[in-house]
C-alpha cells in the first residue's frame, strides 16, 4: 500500500543532477506524522518543488542555448522546475483540502521532459489506499 507524502519528502527528476525536498504549506491543516501532509495540488515550481541542481534536458531553453553555444556539446544549466500540471494520480480515496492525497507512487511532469518522482515520502507509518 502506498505511503502518504509530507513536507520534507525527497524528490528526484529524471533530468536533474541532485535531489530536492518537497515543501508543503500548512493550508490544508492536515499533518502527516508531524509535518503538513501533501495533496496533488502541491506542484507549484519554486513554492512546492525546488530546483534539482543542474538540468540535462535538451528541451530546456537554457540548456539548448548553452549547448548551441558549446558547438553541440550538452551543457547542463541550473534547474528551474516547470510543473504546470498536478501530480498524477494521487489517492482519490483520501481527500486533503478537497483534492486527492499525494502518495509515494505519484509522478509530476516537467515541461522540459523530466519526470519527478518521490524517493522518500517523509512518512513511515501512514499508509493510504
Amino acid at each position: 500500500m502506498p505511503q502518504q507524502v509530507s513536507m520534507g519528502a525527497t524528490l528526484q527528476c529524471t533530468f536533474g543532477m541532485a535531489t530536492s525536498a518537497l515543501v508543503v504549506l500548512p493550508v490544508n491543516r492536515v499533518l502527516g506524522e508531524g509535518p503538513p501532509a501533501a495533496n496533488i495540488m502541491d506542484h507549484i515550481p519554486m513554492v512546492n518543488i525546488m530546483p534539482f541542481g543542474m538540468c540535462n534536458s535538451p528541451s530546456n531553453p537554457t540548456v539548448a542555448a548553452a549547448t548551441a553555444a558549446a558547438m553541440g556539446v550538452l551543457t547542463p544549466m541550473p534547474c528551474i522546475p516547470m510543473t504546470p500540471s498536478p501530480w498524477v494520480a494521487g489517492a482519490p480515496t483520501v481527500l486533503l483540502g478537497n483534492q486527492p492525497s499525494l502518495d509515494n507512487v505519484s509522478k509530476c511532469m516537467c515541461n522540459w521532459g523530466g519526470v519527478i518522482s518521490i524517493v522518500n515520502p517523509a512518512t513511515v507509518n501512514t499508509m493510504i489506499p
